[in-house]
């Protein structure tokens, strides 16, 4: 049985992609931050799956897990990795804390890379001659390619795990470790729910204010009419499994409005359009 790691399965995608990899008969490890998650789990996906207790900025909790799953999956080794654990916080650049916009970073950019300096020993492991290296699957956003107002830190970590994993992608050549982006659009997820970047009112008193209650709003409206995570889930499995996957792959509701347009369009015309919808036009 092949075995696949997944990091942040307590919800969302990545509690669908748990889900999905276990169905299919794979083994999955999957890391969740509380011991009651991990127990419901468990309970939900049942015998192919087995929970990690670590938080991935914890790097002594991480080096547990892979202690953990070294042992259970010996010389066998990992069929994959796939980074999906990170947080959203929102707010305007010019206003919003510095070690708010610092633990961005540190959780879906750093951590990301930990993670894949701890198990990529498991990824590189071969059984046999006919074995295959193991596969990272670097879950991004449409985030990672168009920047929206008001989410830049979360904007620019996506763009910048994105970078890296195109470095990374060209490294392990090396080690045949194939490397693969997925940037999701808008999924119904709890991702925009919670705290950090849910909370505007602290900026109401700024210029932004009437601005980003506009945005909340189609933010909110965007969230829900979006992709399930299931449908993500078996999009990823799908592309885990293929023989040659090309580099990077979207999946976004309406491809053509949401994805091909704001690419193709010049900078300055996507910057008129946002201005407007969002009320970013300066009055003279």
């Amino acid at each position: 049985m092949k075995a696949v790691l997944i990091t942040g399965v307590s919800s969302g995608i990545g509690y669908a992609t748990a889900k999905e990899f276990a169905a299919c008969d794979y083994q999955v490890f999957g890391s969740v931050r509380k011991q009651e998650d991990g127990k419901r789990l468990m309970d939900e996906i049942g015998s192919h799956f087995t929970p990690l207790l670590f938080d991935v900025t914890d790097q002594q909790a991480l080096q547990s897990a892979v202690d953990k799953v070294t042992t259970i999956v010996g010389d066998h080794g990992l069929a994959g990795l796939i980074n999906n654990a990170g947080i959203a916080t929102s707010g305007p650049l010019a206003y919003q804390p510095i070690d708010e916009i610092r633990w961005q970073f540190e959780v879906n950019v750093i951590a990301p890379i930990a993670v894949t300096q701890a198990f990529l020993p498991l990824l590189c492991v071969r059984q046999s001659p006919k074995s295959k290296p193991g596969r990272i699957i670097n879950i991004s956003s449409v985030g990672g390619k168009i920047a929206s107002p008001f989410i830049g830190a979360y904007v620019g970590s996506k763009h910048a795990l994105e970078g890296i994993s195109h470095s990374l992608r060209r490294e392990l050549q090396l080690q045949g470790v194939k490397v693969i982006i997925v940037g999701p659009g808008a999924v119904n997820t709890p991702i925009w729910d919670k705290e950090s970047a849910r909370d505007m009112t602290r900026f109401s008193s700024t210029e932004y204010a009437e601005s980003i209650e506009k945005f909340q709003q189609y933010a909110l409206s965007l969230g829900k009419a979006g992709d399930s995570p299931e449908k993500v889930g078996r999009f990823i499995r799908k592309v885990f499994e293929l023989e040659n996957p090309k580099t990077r792959y979207t999946i976004v509701p309406n491809l053509i409005l949401n994805w091909l347009l704001p690419l193709i369009l010049p900078d300055s015309w996507l910057d008129k359009i946002i201005a407007r919808n969002f009320g970013l036009i300066v009055e003279r």
